[in-house]
C-alpha cells in the first residue's frame, strides 16, 4: 500500500468503508445478493492469513477483493448490446467455466435469448462475425477503469496491477493473452477462488464449493491455492453471518488506513459520482454535473457551508444504486414497459441501502435517496408528500430533473439550456418541483456558462468536442456527421486525444473528461447529437 493518510480534517469516513459501500453496488451488477463482495473478501483473507500472507500482502488482497469486479460498470452498455440483461449475462457465468468452446456457446446462447427476433439475431450474427472481439474490448475497458478508480482512490501499483489479470485465468486461456500460472499476481488468484465459491457455498454448502473449486483446478484456479482452501474449506466458509459480515470486514482492514481527509473524500465520491456514469453513455458526467450544480444553488439559497458540503456529496452518490437496473433498461430507445419502470423506480432504494450501514455515509445516502420524489407524492421510491423534502432535498430533485433533461437520452436528444428551464418551470406548475428550488438550481445554472481558453491534456478546441461526443456513446461516423467533418478526421482527432491523454480506449477517454468537467451540459455543442 503506499501513502499514509493525513490525521488532520478527518472526515469520520474510512476508506475501506467506501469502498464496502461501493462494492454493495457491485453486487447488484454481478446480479448476486448484496454482501456477495463482501464474503468473497472475508473468504479471500481467511485463505490468505492460511497462506501464510503477511500483513501488506493481505491488505493488498483486501483491496483487490472488494474492488476486483467495480469495473461491470465500465462494460455494462457492452454487454447490453451483445447479450441484452447484462445483470442476468454476468449472473450466469458463476456456473460456467468460461474458456474455449463452452464460453463461446454460452455467449451465444444468452445473445439469443431475450429481445425481439431482429435484436437476437442481430447479437447472435455480431458474435459469430467477429469471434467475440467486442466482448474482449469490454473486458479489457473493465480492468483500465478498476485500475483508474483504485488509483483515484489513493491507491498503489501493489493494488493496481493485480486487478488488470481480474479476467486471467492459472491455464492462459484468459485475458490479457498469455498471461496465466504464476505470471497471474497471487492476490487475484486468491479471489478468483474466494469469489466462486462464495456463491457455491452460499447456495449449496461446503461440499458444493469444494466440488467447484476442484473442478476448475488447474484451469480457472491456481491448483496451491485449490489445495489450500480444500483443506480448510470449513474453516475458511464457517461464520459468514449476515448481521455481522460488515463490521467484521471494516475490523479485518489489515491496514489499518485512518480517516480520510475532507478533501480526500471528495475527490473519494468524484471518483465513485464518475464510475456510477460508466453504467451508460446516456449518463457520462451527470452526477458530477448535477452535484456542482446543487452546490452552486445551495449557496445560492443561502444554505450552511456544512448542508452545502453535505448536498454536493449526496448529488455525487445520488445514482449509485442504478447498478442494479439492468442496460437493456436505461439504454432502450423504446417506451418501458410498467415491469420495466419497476425497475427504475427501485434505484433511489438501492443507493439509500449501500450508503445505509456506515454512520459515516447514512445522511449522504438519506439525502440521495430523495433525488426523484415529488411534492404532490407521485415521485419514488417512497412516494414522500412535500412536507417530508427539506429545501436540500427540493434543491437536489430540481437539479436533477434539470440536468437530465439537457442529456441526451436514448429515446431524445438533449435539450437546450432554454428549453430544460421551461420543462422545470412547467414541473413547478404541475406541483411537482418546488418553485424556489427550481428558480434557485435556474439561476446557478444561468451563471456557470464558461468558455475555456485553455483545455486539460493540451487539448485543442475541436479536440474536446470530439471527447464530449466520444463519452457520450458516440461512433465515429456520428461524431463526424454532428461536427460537419470527415470520419477520417474524427479517426485522427481521436489518435491525437489518445496521445495526449495517455490511455488507449474510449472508456479511459470518458473518464478524464468526467474527471476535468468537460461533460458540462453548458458547455456549448455545434450540434445535439442525433442517434
Amino acid at each position: 500500500m503506499d501513502r499514509e493518510r493525513p490525521a488532520t480534517s478527518a472526515s469520520g469516513v474510512r476508506l475501506a468503508e467506501l469502498v464496502a459501500a461501493l462494492s454493495l453496488a457491485t453486487d447488484l451488477g454481478l446480479g448476486q445478493p448484496m454482501e456477495h463482495v463482501l464474503r468473497s473478501c472475508l473468504i479471500a483473507l481467511r485463505l490468505g492469513e492460511r497462506m501464510d500472507l503477511d500483513d501488506d500482502e493481505r491488505a493488498v488482497l483486501y483491496y483487490v477483493a472488494l474492488l476486483a469486479w467495480v469495473g461491470c460498470m465500465a462494460d455494462s452498455h457492452q454487454l447490453a448490446r451483445s447479450f441484452g440483461d447484462d445483470i442476468a449475462f454476468r449472473a450466469d457465468t458463476y456456473d460456467v467455466d468460461l474458456a474455449g468452446l463452452p464460453a463461446f456457446t454460452f455467449m451465444l446462447r444468452h445473445a439469443g435469448a431475450t429481445g425481439s427476433p431482429v435484436e437476437r439475431t442481430r447479437r447472435v450474427t455480431s458474435l459469430v462475425a467477429t469471434g467475440g472481439r467486442s466482448i474482449v474490448a469490454s473486458m479489457m475497458a473493465h480492468c483500465q477503469a478498476t485500475g483508474a478508480i483504485a488509483e483515484r482512490l489513493g491507491l498503489g501499483p501493489d493494488v493496481r496491477t493485480p486487478l488488470q489479470h481480474n479476467f486471467a485465468r492459472w491455464d492462459g486461456k484468459g485475458l490479457p493473452a498469455g498471461v496465466g500460472g504464476d505470471d497471474i499476481a497471487l492476490p487475484m488468484r486468491v479471489v478468483h477462488v474466494a469469489e466462486i465459491v462464495e456463491v457455491f457455498h452460499r447456495r449449496d454448502g461446503t461440499q458444493a464449493a469444494v466440488e467447484v473449486a476442484r473442478e476448475r483446478s488447474g484451469k480457472q484456479f491456481d491448483p496451491t491455492i485449490v489445495d489450500e482452501f480444500c483443506r480448510v474449506a470449513h474453516e475458511v466458509l464457517g461464520s459468514l453471518d449476515p448481521d455481522t459480515n460488515w463490521h467484521a470486514l471494516i475490523e479485518a482492514e489489515p491496514a489499518l488506513r485512518p480517516l480520510l481527509a475532507e478533501d480526500e473524500l471528495d475527490r473519494a465520491l468524484e471518483a465513485v459520482a464518475d464510475f456510477s456514469d460508466l453504467k451508460s453513455p446516456y449518463l457520462s458526467g451527470h452526477s458530477r454535473g448535477v452535484a456542482d450544480l446543487v452546490a452552486e444553488a445551495g449557496r445560492g439559497a443561502g444554505l450552511p457551508d456544512v448542508e452545502v458540503v453535505t448536498l454536493r456529496r449526496a448529488a455525487l452518490v445520488h445514482d449509485l444504486g442504478r447498478a442494479g437496473v439492468p442496460n437493456s433498461i436505461w439504454d432502450k430507445p423504446r417506451t418501458l414497459t410498467d415491469l420495466e419502470w419497476e425497475r427504475v423506480r427501485l434505484h433511489p432504494y438501492y443507493t439509500e441501502r449501500m450508503l445505509a450501514r456506515p454512520a459515516s455515509l447514512n445522511r449522504l445516502g438519506a439525502i440521495a435517496a430523495l433525488h426523484h420524489e415529488r411534492l404532490d407524492g407521485s415521485g419514488y421510491h417512497r412516494g414522500l408528500p412535500a412536507a417530508s423534502l427539506t429545501p436540500a432535498a427540493r434543491i437536489l430533485a430540481a437539479a436533477d430533473v434539470y440536468h437530465a433533461i439537457a442529456e441526451p437520452r436514448p429515446h431524445r436528444p438533449g435539450r437546450s439550456a432554454e428549453e430544460a428551464a421551461v420543462e422545470v418551470r412547467a414541473e413547478v406548475k404541475a406541483g411537482r418541483l418546488d418553485i424556489e428550488a427550481v428558480e434557485v438550481v435556474l439561476g446557478a445554472a444561468g451563471h456557470r456558462v464558461r468558455r475555456r481558453r485553455t483545455h486539460p491534456g493540451g487539448l485543442t478546441a475541436r479536440e474536446v468536442e470530439v471527447l464530449i461526443h466520444l463519452a457520450r456513446g458516440a461512433s465515429n461516423r456520428d461524431i463526424a456527421r454532428a461536427l460537419h467533418i470527415s470520419q477520417k478526421t474524427v479517426g485522427n482527432h481521436i489518435e491525437h486525444i489518445f496521445t495526449k491523454l495517455g490511455v488507449s480506449t474510449r472508456t479511459s477517454a470518458a473518464l478524464f473528461a468526467m474527471q476535468h468537467g468537460l461533460l458540462d451540459i453548458l458547455e456549448t455543442l455545434p450540434e445535439t447529437l442525433e442517434r
